[in-house]
């Protein structure tokens, strides 16, 4: 299992960035799907995570209402859309996928990851 991110930026505080992962895998459809972020000098978060189908989501408090994961299953493809972008929301963000239908905010459940995409939010 292979995932891509992309989509990362430079923006300033309220833009918006759309956060790509591509996943190569067997079955696509089998696997939930994460996404964290690591700001320097801090441990890498929970962001969001979306379940295999796409009927499950779950979000940390700070990007509740602002962030959006989805996922389209013909792209192999799950997206995290951030709006309302703060300086606080910069860092790298990773996606991340684990077999099964359970969603996590650990990245201990994960199994696979991308190789991260960064995102700057200026002031």
């Amino acid at each position: 299992v292979q995932l891509q991110a992309s989509g990362g930026g430079l923006v300033q505080a309220g833009a918006y960035l759309r956060l790509s992962c591509t996943i190569s895998a067997r079955d696509f459809r089998t696997y939930a799907v994460g996404w964290f972020r690591q700001a320097p000098g801090k441990e890498r978060e929970f962001v969001a995570a979306i379940s295999w189908n796409g009927g499950r989501t779950y979000y940390t408090d700070s990007v509740k209402g602002r962030f959006t994961i989805s996922r389209d299953k013909a792209k192999n493809t799950v997206y995290l859309q951030m709006n309302s972008l703060k300086p606080e929301d910069t860092a790298v963000y990773y996606c991340a996928a684990r077999g099964g239908s359970s969603l996590y905010s650990s990245a201990n459940e994960y199994d696979y990851w991308g190789q991260g995409t960064l995102v700057t939010v200026s002031s």
